[in-house]
């Protein structure tokens, strides 16, 4: 085998990464070695590696401020309507990489690092992830905000500035164990803090009612710092914002009240208000109720709204005369998406901010915040429905509750009005639901607050309309939509696999890369057999690639031309690693019963986190890694199959595993997984998928044709079938042999043999209360994963299978959801004008700055 080109070598071939020219090498040395002299005050004696990777980043980071600060003097300009996207979440992973492509300044950036004798891709290891999010989620706001940028939308994220992001994954003796992300310790070239733009947001307090309205008085004051961060466009000169609120004590914090002189105190205690943002909550699809992450979702909408508001004054729209109007246009200069209900005290808070400041009469104030909000819904699953206890939000926010009763009132007797006596539908519909204890459905505030409601594939979409929320939708069936997530191809492509980037490149030209729907024409290619060696090639050489990262990192040599069958992604039941886990248990048990026979080598690799309380997760972690254990350690097995648990799973090691990936594991029961994106990522990468027929999966198949999936299992229907029927797990253990020998060595202590009944838990589960059925689909599942087997040896035909799928994978851009929110639901056009960049005039008469307008 050919040794593979090194990024390196392969980068100088590209041409999608930017022009090099002499001058542009030349000026980035220059300010390279500036920032490391001025910024960073080292020579080239004393500088670390890390040194050199700040140098870099400031000197990219230059090249991001013209364009940054002429893009923020366009809008202010232009007054288009603003997009607000509010996500407690947004998992951005590493940016150097990703400017230097979006500038176009890769190449030149590679050019000028390599002849300063340093390597890039050491340099871009050093960068933290910013892990500011727990999964898909985070993740999809991230890619959203690259595709508004593209598509040169005025638009804004607004977020937490966690000091401590999703925590790192140390497995030992087998077990998660959590440590603390302290991702900001040497500090982040990227963001750049505002405090001019500092406001205060009041917690606690009580309201006064009195002629002139209602007053939020004796609040506690906690200010927000916001921090800038640039999202640059791809090579449009388009430089948006995402800006994240941080955390302060006001400075007379705990000292103007009766303080009895104990000053070292009150400063001490500025930790109580400034510990709002340090940390992410680690749990994905999961809701817990805590007054801490309760005041985190309250903080980002209060600052956030703000600062809309702020900047909607300030613009031409805002400064109408008379202040009766003055907000008449809001909606239409202001859209505010609601990524899941995690922000959805926004309602409640515009509505204060209309009626109690503004002194708008409630139904005009209510008009204008339902034409404003939309929400989009990204789970069904019970237990991850936002349900706050009055009691806790009566505590602390407490005129808030007061307007949440105030519309729940409106609302239910609306539906009164449309269906006299009714009084179980009432209690269906209620924003309040009674019990032990009263809680605010979040999810309902946010369906009655917005004039748009979406679920996330089309699949998912039909579940909330008809079982979730069917009430709802009965009542406003228009109000219901679907935008399938998609991925931004410049991360998911270009950054991760610019192998097959380039060789996407070469045969249908670059412009794909900004309309991923140009995939299409690679089916021409489908029968084109020098093309098919060459896909065969890069996927090859990205294994190879990953197989000595593995060796490097984790100390484990695999082989390289074994099937790569990966399943990332976070750790939950519903997500049904435990049906992996049986099956490689299955592929394990028939090496041992006849070694002789043909078998094709796999190297299975799964990665992902668990939330830190959830118990059943951490024990699916400790039986994969102990099932590893045994499995790889088999003389009788040798190289045929192994088992990896990746460890601290992230955007940035996603990067590394996807291009490398050969089958994508995408087998949650039907009907759980709202969308899922790692789906997405796998086929435009050159994996095939086995999957169900749930969330994005069943719109691939759409796409592709599903004969180029393994599709297994039960739909939806056959789900809800079961469900009818009773599912016993019993039945499937007595007559599935193979199963019931799987099974029987979890419990017996097979894998664990110093703790027999280590695994107890999880057995008990799988028999008594499996919501998600694994054993029901385990006969097709390993059935499907023959066929998979059978395939992989004849490589051509993969390969063409493989092409089909990216080919099909166009749907699946970030760009095209992007577009669909754009025009179904914010009422504005993407627009493809090419922002003049720094070193270019901008049109004469256009000179004047008005103050204030980078902000």
């Amino acid at each position: 085998m050919s040794r593979p080109l090194s990024d390196q070598e392969r980068r100088k071939q590209i041409s999608i990464r930017g022009i090099v020219g002499a001058e542009s090498v030349a000026e980035l040395k220059r300010g390279f070695n500036r920032h490391l002299h001025f910024t960073l005050v080292k020579d080239r004696n004393v500088a670390t590696p890390r040194d050199y990777y700040f140098a870099l980043a400031h000197t990219v980071r230059d090249h991001l401020v013209g364009r940054w600060i002429r893009t923020q003097q366009y809008y202010y300009e232009k007054d288009p309507k603003r997009i607000y996207y509010l996500s407690l979440e947004f998992y951005m992973g590493r940016t150097l990489q990703n400017t230097m492509i979006n500038l176009g300044l890769q190449n030149a950036c590679d050019e000028a690092v390599y002849q300063l004798g340093l390597d890039m891709e050491e340099l871009e290891e050093i960068e933290e992830d910013a892990g500011l999010g727990n999964g898909g989620l985070g993740r999809l706001a991230a890619c959203f905000l690259d595709s508004m940028a593209t598509l040169g939308l005025a638009a804004y994220g607004y977020g937490i500035r966690y000091e401590y992001g999703i925590f790192n994954q140390k497995i030992r003796d087998g077990w998660q164990v959590e440590e603390a992300d302290d991702w900001l310790r040497h500090g982040n070239p990227w963001e750049k803090a505002r405090p001019e733009y500092m406001l205060p947001v009041h917690f606690y307090g009580r309201v006064e009612h009195s002629a002139s309205g209602a007053k939020w008085v004796d609040t506690q004051v906690v200010l927000a710092l916001p921090y800038d961060t640039p999202v640059p466009g791809y090579m449009n000169n388009t430089v948006n914002t995402m800006r994240l609120w941080s955390a302060r004590a006001p400075n007379d914090f705990n000292l103007r009240d009766f303080n009895v002189g104990d000053y070292i105190q009150a400063v001490l205690d500025r930790n109580l208000a400034e510990n709002i943002s340090r940390v992410l909550y680690p749990n994905d699809n999961f809701f817990e109720g805590k007054e801490l992450r309760l005041k985190q979702e309250y903080f980002v909408v209060a600052a956030t709204l703000q600062d809309i508001i702020r900047r909607f004054k300030a613009s031409k729209f805002g400064s109408t005369d008379s202040v009766r109007t003055v907000f008449d246009s809001f909606p239409d200069q202001v859209a505010i998406q609601l990524n899941d209900t995690h922000p959805a005290m926004a309602i409640p808070e515009l509505m204060r901010i209309f009626v109690d400041i503004e002194k708008l009469p409630w139904d005009k104030a209510w008009d204008i915040t339902r034409r404003t909000f939309a929400y989009t819904n990204h789970t069904v699953l019970p237990e991850a429905l936002e349900r706050w206890p009055v009691d806790l939000v009566e505590k602390l926010l407490p005129r808030h509750l007061q307007i949440i009763y105030e519309i729940n009132q409106r609302h239910l007797d609306h539906i009164a009005s449309l269906f006299p006596n009714d009084v179980d539908r009432l209690r269906r519909m209620s924003l309040i639901e009674e019990g032990d204890t009263k809680r605010i459905n979040m999810a309902h505030l946010c369906i009655v607050g917005s004039h748009a409601v979406n679920g996330v594939a089309k699949i998912h979409s039909e579940i909330v309309k008809t079982q979730v929320f069917e009430d709802f939708a009965e009542l406003e069936p228009e109000k219901f939509q679907n935008k399938t997530n998609g991925i931004t191809p410049r991360r998911w492509l270009l950054l991760c696999n610019p192998g097959l980037a380039e060789l996407i490149a070469e045969k249908i030209g670059e412009d794909y890369v900004r309309d991923l729907s140009q995939l299409t024409k690679l089916h021409q290619f489908v029968e084109d057999d020098l093309f098919i060696r060459e896909v065969a090639k890069v996927k090859q050489e990205n294994k190879v690639k990953f197989a000595l990262y593995l060796e490097k990192e984790y100390k484990v040599k695999i082989n390289p031309s074994s099937m790569f069958d990966v399943h990332v992604k976070r750790i939950h039941e519903y997500k049904r690693q435990l049906m992996n886990c049986l099956h490689i248990i299955t592929m394990y048990n028939r090496i041992r019963r006849d070694p002789s026979k043909l078998f094709v080598p796999r190297t299975v690799i799964i990665g992902g986190k668990a939330a830190p309380g959830y118990h059943m997760a951490k024990m699916i972690i400790k039986l994969i890694n102990a099932v590893a254990q045994v499995v790889n350690n088999d003389p009788v097995v040798g190289s045929k199959l192994k088992v990896i648990f990746l460890e601290n799973y992230r955007v940035s090691l996603a990067e590394k595993v996807i291009p490398a990936t050969d089958l994508s594991e995408q087998i949650s029961t039907a009907g759980t997984e709202a969308s899922g994106t790692g789906n997405m990522k796998f086929m435009l990468n050159g994996a095939l998928t086995i999957g169900t027929m749930d969330g994005a999966n069943v719109e691939m198949a759409e796409e592709a044709g599903e004969e180029n999936l393994f599709i297994f299992g039960m739909r939806v229907e056959d789900v809800t079938e079961l469900d009818k029927k009773g599912y016993n797990a019993q039945l499937y253990y007595d007559r599935l042999p193979e199963l019931k020998q799987a099974v029987d060595q979890i419990k017996s202590g097979f894998f664990s043999p110093k703790e027999p009944n280590l695994f107890n838990d999880v057995v008990n589960m799988l028999f008594h209360h499996d919501r998600f059925k694994v054993f029901a689909d385990y006969e097709d599942y390993v059935k499907c994963q023959e066929k998979v087997s059978e395939l992989y040896l004849n490589s051509k035909a993969w390969t063409k299978m493989v092409i089909r799928n990216i080919a099909a994978a166009g749907k699946f851009s970030s760009d095209r959801t992007i577009k669909e929110y754009a025009r179904d639901i914010w009422h504005v056009e993407p627009s493809d004008l090419k922002i003049p960049p720094p070193n270019e005039p901008r049109d004469a008469g256009q000179d004047k700055t008005p103050n204030g307008t980078a902000a």
